[in-house]
């Protein structure tokens, strides 16, 4: 076993930025205010789950369906594109219609905390670090999802309505930057 403090710190730090969950809290509000569920410890843990079997698996389940990373995160950033949307606009384009309750599932787990940023940054990690170094960062990163998820109310609380609805637009224009860079980094690589 390699552990490397160096690794397993830029692993995290790195995922971290790309998982983004701080900036994903007036998302994950809006969802509680449409009346939906989240169970925190269900979300971190499939989220866990998706991003470690992407991380052993992700370039044959890719090949499997006869697409390349560049495609999924040109998809995912279409995704992410309509969740700017939703928050800037005020407008609702996503309606969960699956089971009570499996908005911890779509979108928060995924594509949100497991995304195509994520997916991505695992594969280009595991080309350069031990796979040790990438499970331990990610698994310090699921458990900072899991409190942030926890703490979402506690965080209502301190912003206030007022100060919620300023973050959902502040942070829809930062998804939908995201977003933008998702798609124009992968989509000239397609062609």
């Amino acid at each position: 076993m390699n552990l490397s403090f160096l690794q397993i710190s830029s692993t995290f730090m790195v995922l971290f930025a790309i998982i983004d969950i701080l900036g994903s809290v007036p998302l994950i509000l809006s969802l509680r205010q449409k009346g939906e569920k989240i169970h925190a410890l269900q979300a971190t843990l499939v989220a866990l789950a998706i991003l470690l079997l992407f991380l052993f698996a992700g370039d044959f389940i890719l090949k499997i369906f006869n697409v390349d990373i560049q495609s999924f995160a040109v998809a995912g950033a279409l995704v992410i594109f309509i969740f700017s949307l939703e928050m800037l606009l005020d407008i609702e384009i996503f309606r969960n219609r699956g089971p009570e309750g499996s908005s911890s599932i779509v979108p928060l787990a995924f594509p949100l905390i497991a995304g195509p940023g994520s997916f991505t940054t695992l594969l280009s990690l595991r080309a350069e670090y031990d796979v040790e170094n990438i499970i331990i960062g990610l698994v310090l990163n699921m458990i900072f999802v899991y409190f942030v998820l926890r703490s979402t109310s506690k965080i209502e609380k301190f912003f206030g309505k007022g100060g919620i609805y300023v973050m959902r637009k502040f942070f829809g224009i930062i998804l939908l930057a995201i977003s933008v860079k998702l798609f124009t980094g992968n989509l000239s690589s397609l062609f």
